[in-house]
């Protein structure tokens, strides 16, 4: 394992998972905080979960579109012109907040700072695995870049609100969103003007063959299956995330929610990082069966637990089936889609984790302050149960591809080309 990600990190080289890293860590630091701002500034709950909604609708809506440009434009100019105007969108929401603008002001804002989100983890996905392959990588390496990529993810989910937090704590909500808005414009930029964007262009004019042209219009109905699959991995987050808060809150000990959701993200990425140590012999389909069904023999003990050491318990071995399940997912869509619509439909599956958590937040929430937390609990499990019936009904398979239609525009070399 050590080797495969020693080979990982010469691959791809030390500043480009420095700045992906970086770069991504602003998105999971506005949902929390804008709510905080908005909370703060306003003094309305409401006025704050729509100002949230709000955002996430943006980036769930506008991701795979960016996505889709990436594949047809390259990263380079979607990216950085994402990232500058993210930017200026999450500091006019400061501002506007700060100077106590309407409602009517805050909420177009939000949104306009979700559908700016410059999506640097689909694309840093779509951007290793290009380098990978045209290294000549087997499928086995692929999967460790991709579990790398699945651990910077979980890291700055749980960093992120983290740092949102200290900064609300000692100074204020905006503080944590300006930072976030400089951290973007510089390290988006710099991820956007690094040299590897050019591994994921899109072929030149006239390099693709007519059937290279027609497999990037084409997608499996797996890659649809997969999709739906992640938004019941958003809606687990969402429906475990209220419960949470639930119950902490029932117990007398609110602070502790944050602190719950995080030991669970941290357990998530330390078995992320170890998923290179499987064997060869243990294909996707496999995985993604024995991930879905600890999906679901994992999250049946929310449904009991009524203690505080319980819920830390629960929730902290439930994290070891999340980034399995996810960077499984990852790995069958790439896969299966051509080569042509990758970042699409990477941003695809990110969009529906975002989607899929709003939703289920909002649905939950409202179940856990009628009926109490095993309410929203009932809906992770209900979800999780989901996901273990795709896993065990759809069929996925490999995507042609040839030297004509491969990530970057040049052909392979070695054991690139997959069959």
């Amino acid at each position: 394992m050590l080797r495969t990600y020693r080979d990982t990190l010469c691959l791809l080289g030390p500043a480009l998972p420095v700045l992906s890293f970086l770069g991504r860590l602003p998105t999971a630091m506005c949902q929390l905080g804008s709510v905080l701002l908005v909370a703060e500034t306003s003094g309305s709950l409401a006025t704050a979960g729509l100002a949230g909604g709000a955002l996430a609708a943006g980036q769930t809506v506008a991701g795979p579109l960016l996505g889709r440009l990436a594949d047809r434009r390259g990263q380079r100019g979607p990216v950085l012109a994402a990232s500058l105007a993210n930017a200026l969108a999450v500091a006019a929401l400061v501002l506007a907040a700060v100077a106590d603008a309407p409602t009517g002001l805050l909420v177009p804002l939000a949104l306009l700072a979700g559908a700016t989100v410059p999506q640097i983890g689909p694309l840093a996905r779509t951007r290793s695995v290009a380098l990978a392959r045209r290294a000549g990588s087997d499928d086995r390496t692929v999967g460790a870049v991709l579990s790398f990529e699945g651990t910077l993810d979980e890291v700055s989910f749980v960093l992120g609100p983290a740092l949102v937090g200290l900064a609300a704590a000692l100074a204020h909500p905006g503080a944590a969103l300006l930072g976030a808005a400089l951290l973007l414009a510089l390290c988006g930029t710099g991820f956007a003007l690094h040299p590897t964007a050019a591994a994921a262009a899109r072929p030149p004019d006239g390099t693709a063959t007519r059937t290279g042209a027609a497999e990037r219009t084409r997608l499996p109905g797996s890659a649809y299956a997969l999709r739906v699959t992640m938004v019941l991995q958003g809606a687990m987050f969402g429906a475990s995330q209220a419960g949470i808060t639930a119950l902490t809150a029932g117990l007398g000990v609110p602070a502790q929610a944050g602190l719950v959701y995080a030991a669970m993200g941290v357990m998530s990425a330390a078995v992320g990082l170890s998923l290179a140590a499987l064997p060869a012999t243990v294909g996707l389909t496999l995985r993604w069966r024995a991930a879905t069904a600890g999906l679901v023999l994992l999250s049946l003990p929310l449904l009991a637990v009524d203690s505080l050491t319980g819920l830390y318990a629960v929730v902290t071995v439930l994290g070891a089936a999340y980034a399995p399940h996810l960077i499984t997912v990852f790995a069958l869509t790439e896969r299966s889609v051509p080569a042509g619509r990758l970042a699409e439909s990477m941003a695809f599956l990110t969009s529906g984790i975002v989607g899929g958590q709003a939703l289920a937040l909002a649905f939950s929430g409202r179940l856990a302050e009628q009926h109490g937390a095993p309410a929203a609990f009932a809906v992770a499990v209900g979800a999780a149960a989901a996901c273990a019936v795709l896993s065990w009904t759809v069929r996925t398979g490999r995507a042609p591809r040839g030297p004509e239609v491969t990530r970057g525009g040049a052909a392979p070399s070695g054991s690139a080309a997959r069959g």
